[in-house]
């Protein structure tokens, strides 16, 4: 081997070696596309909100690949309410992972009995109602579960011919999440704005993750009107470019973004962004 081709391949194995200390001590916010994110604490906890990984826009579900094979851990699963594309891919990857599930009540009790997910992977320490505050990976992350302007039903796949095929999944809900030692986050979940956001916004959000895909959420202007309210120090948006039926680009969003002066980051399904305590690296 060359001279030149060991230096670069010394060099390769250097950074490789420094790319998780890099990240030691950051929050690292992923979005696998749809409304799914996986976050990543300061103290290595993974927490997955919505996690439908094997949603189309995912990279990692493309070309017959299966998103499930990458995932070796989750500590928490943080459900916003029952709809398919948002329970998702939730129950095989607590069986894989023993994630615990943050969810409503009903939302958890009917996720248990219908689709499989572990009774034991849930409890009072995890299920919850809009207005609580629990505090989740050893004391590192506060959730508290905000209202939701929406539905939330799960698909029965048990249903016989007089059962109906949507059963009861609880309130729908959002979270917001202090992370100690990492930013503040607001997922809007699936919700309609509503005027109270801006009690939300009194709790300083550094990260908003708000849902622009219209028809079943807020269209793209009332989505801007939605960042406006909690005050964010940076927006993304979410819940798009999945269905034909949603909006399909972020560009009107943006611009009504810019307009209000709040500043935005579009993510590519697969990005991440790192935080540096409460503040996004470039």
């Amino acid at each position: 081997m060359k001279i030149k081709d060991r230096m670069a391949l010394s060099v390769s194995a250097f950074l490789l070696l420094i790319a998780p200390a890099a990240l030691a001590g950051m929050t690292t916010v992923t979005w696998h596309g749809h409304a799914a994110f996986e976050i990543v604490t300061p103290k290595g906890k993974v927490l997955l909100i919505d996690p439908w990984l094997k949603n189309p826009v995912n990279p990692k579900a493309k070309e017959g690949k299966d998103p499930l094979d990458g995932i070796t851990k989750a500590d928490y699963i943080l459900i916003t309410h029952g709809h398919f594309d948002h329970t998702g891919d939730a129950v095989a990857i607590a069986r894989k992972t023993g994630a615990r599930l943050v969810a409503t009540f009903e939302l958890g009790t009917n996720m248990a009995k219908l689709l499989g997910y572990p009774k034991d992977q849930m409890g009072f320490d995890t299920l919850m109602n809009i207005g609580g505050e629990i505090m989740i990976a050893d004391g590192e992350v506060a959730v508290t579960m905000t209202p939701a302007v929406h539905s939330s039903g799960i698909q029965n796949p048990h249903a016989g011919e007089k059962d109906p095929d949507i059963v009861y999944g609880g309130n729908p809900v959002g979270f917001l999440l202090k992370i100690n030692g990492g930013p503040t986050i607001y997922d809007t979940g699936d919700t309609a704005y509503f005027k109270d956001m801006e009690l939300i916004g009194e709790q300083a959000p550094d990260l908003a993750l708000i849902n622009i895909g219209g028809h079943f959420g807020m269209e793209p202007d009332m989505a801007a009107r939605a960042a406006a309210a909690v005050k964010s120090k940076l927006v993304v948006p979410h819940h798009y470019a999945t269905f034909p039926v949603l909006t399909q680009k972020a560009d009107g969003f943006v611009a009504a973004l810019r307009k209000k002066n709040i500043r935005s980051r579009v993510m590519e399904p697969g990005s991440s962004i790192a935080f540096e305590g409460k503040n996004p690296k470039k």
